[in-house]
């Protein structure tokens, strides 16, 4: 091992440390130093892997154009070294990117071309989240049925895999995205199912939150009565995991009570 090999070693350790802290400007600082050995250590593995690791504690500090030229180089040595799955999974980093970075027609192209990747690949647990991205931007973009069919797509890879957490967390976004544009039917059936898979999976937070979704439901169609059902059930987990909209869910279940 050579002198570059150990100082980059060095450095990650202290990196990962500082992340354990939460302390991100530190760790910043020593995954620069260790990308910085890497590249003079001449290892194209462990540079992509240091890289890799700088991006993603760039893009947690909102540098969104640092984090996209560190996944940009990893990239080029992906390519280079035909490793598919790696290339399809940054390709799916660089989309994220541009999600958050308010530029989500800039963030489709890489998704696409992650998507033809994965399909080859068969990386059915890749294609559920990558699907689950792209039904999320077409809805915040309103289109309504092309993110309802790639919602769809998304729940059938999940199923394949069986990914519960994949299938709860993506029955709840597609149950809000039929509250949004106003049917009220398929949103209550989508969110009933959401709830019983975060009951599975032992989720109770998470389950409230898609409660939350399903009393607006119940509320917009006048059912009072199932809507207070929600709201009695809603309460009861802020109180027992001490949840920040306790307050507001309180006031919510109040007012539906005087109303009735």
């Amino acid at each position: 091992m050579t002198l570059h090999n150990l100082m980059s070693d060095n450095h990650k350790h202290r990196a990962r440390i500082f992340l354990h802290r939460g302390d991100l400007v530190q760790a910043r600082v020593a995954w620069e130093a260790a990308v910085a050995d890497d590249r003079i250590a001449g290892t194209q593995q462990a540079l992509s892997d240091s890289l890799g690791n700088l991006g993603n504690t760039c893009a947690l500090m909102n540098d969104l154009a640092r984090a996209e030229q560190c996944y940009r180089e990893i990239l080029q040595i992906q390519r280079t070294e035909q490793n598919l799955t790696a290339v399809a999974h940054t390709l799916v980093n660089l989309g994220n990117l541009h999600i958050a970075s308010d530029d989500p027609e800039k963030a489709r192209p890489y998704y696409l071309e992650a998507l033809d990747l994965l399909r080859q690949l068969h990386d059915n647990q890749g294609l559920g989240v990558l699907y689950t991205n792209l039904a999320l931007q077409e809805a915040r973009a309103s289109q309504w049925e092309q993110a309802v069919a790639s919602f769809s797509q998304a729940l059938e890879y999940h199923r394949t895999v069986g990914n519960e957490e994949g299938l709860a967390v993506t029955y709840s976004q597609l149950g809000k995205c039929y509250l949004d544009q106003g049917d009220l039917l398929s949103a209550e059936r989508c969110l009933n199912n959401a709830s019983e898979h975060y009951i599975k999976l032992g989720n109770e937070p998470a389950e409230a939150a898609v409660l939350r979704l399903l009393a607006k439901t119940y509320m917009t169609r006048h059912d009072s009565t199932s809507a207070l059902r929600c709201l009695e059930r809603i309460v009861a987990l802020d109180q027992r995991y001490a949840l920040p909209e306790l307050q507001t869910d309180m006031d919510s279940l109040s007012k539906l009570r005087q109303a009735k």
